[in-house]
């Protein structure tokens, strides 16, 4: 495989994706320009490779491997999506292990109807399914208060839990981030130079591991603090939300 001058790496709700619509049509100009460069661009998402696998396609990008369910899995490049789901039946039944008062607090996808799906991501209803067709993670919501949810985290952690917080989800997994996914990506490609696009708790690895990492605006969710690596100009912030943001800052990439 010819090594490229670098790789994009790119969170996708909020961030490639618009918040609200779901579309990238904004940062189409920047996607054809790094097409034209031979640079891949890997998704990297809380999103289950069902749901990946299509939009991957649409995008152009089906010859670059995913990261799928926040770095809980990967989807090869070219690969359709495997419904061994293992461990994620763990999963489901390590969260069902918890205190009731603890369990109530939470309700994840596997609670949830395709319909909830649909109602409270704004996906469209032939949609919700494949983001319950989960492979590796959880995502839900949590309704209890900071102590509850300091308690929930901790009894998890002590089951070999993870929790993680994404834009709109708490997600729950056996481990794994964006940024150690990355790591496995970069490698296939001999390690060129990386970067790193996102705009949520959840892609803070994946921007600090970065050569090159942009914290895309997101007005929908809680700004991300300042990172260390925005004073030495490696992490830098776009103006504009969403796939204008991308677009904004692919065009006016440069590295340190």
């Amino acid at each position: 495989m010819t090594q490229p001058p670098f790789i994009v790496f790119t969170d996708l709700d909020g961030t490639l994706l618009d918040h609200h619509d779901y579309s990238w049509t904004a940062a189409q100009p920047a996607l054809d320009h790094l097409a034209e460069r031979g640079v891949p661009v890997v998704l990297a998402s809380s999103k289950t490779a069902a749901e990946i696998a299509p939009l991957r396609a649409a995008m152009g990008l089906s010859a670059c491997p995913a990261i799928v369910e926040n770095g809980a899995g990967i989807l090869p490049a070219h690969a359709t999506p495997d419904d061994d789901a293992a461990p994620y039946a763990r999963l489901r039944t390590t969260l069902d292990s918890l205190p009731a008062p603890l369990r109530k607090c939470f309700t994840g996808f596997g609670d949830m109807t395709d319909a909830d799906v649909a109602q409270i991501t704004g996906l469209a209803p032939d949609s919700a399914p494949l983001a319950r067709r989960r492979a590796f993670s959880e995502p839900g919501l949590f309704d209890g208060d900071d102590a509850a949810r300091k308690a929930f985290i901790a009894a998890l952690t002590d089951l070999g839990v993870t929790a993680r917080q994404g834009g709109r989800f708490l997600t729950l997994s056996f481990g794994g981030t964006k940024a150690d996914r990355m790591e496995e990506i970069a490698a296939l490609y001999g390690h060129p130079r990386t970067v790193a696009l996102g705009d949520a708790p959840n892609d803070v690895e994946m921007l600090e591991t970065a050569d090159r990492g942009f914290i895309i605006a997101n007005p929908s969710g809680t700004p991300l603090p300042k990172l260390a690596k925005e004073d030495g100009m490696t992490i830098t912030r776009s103006k504009n939300p969403g796939p204008s943001g991308w677009n904004e800052s692919i065009l006016a990439l440069t590295f340190p």
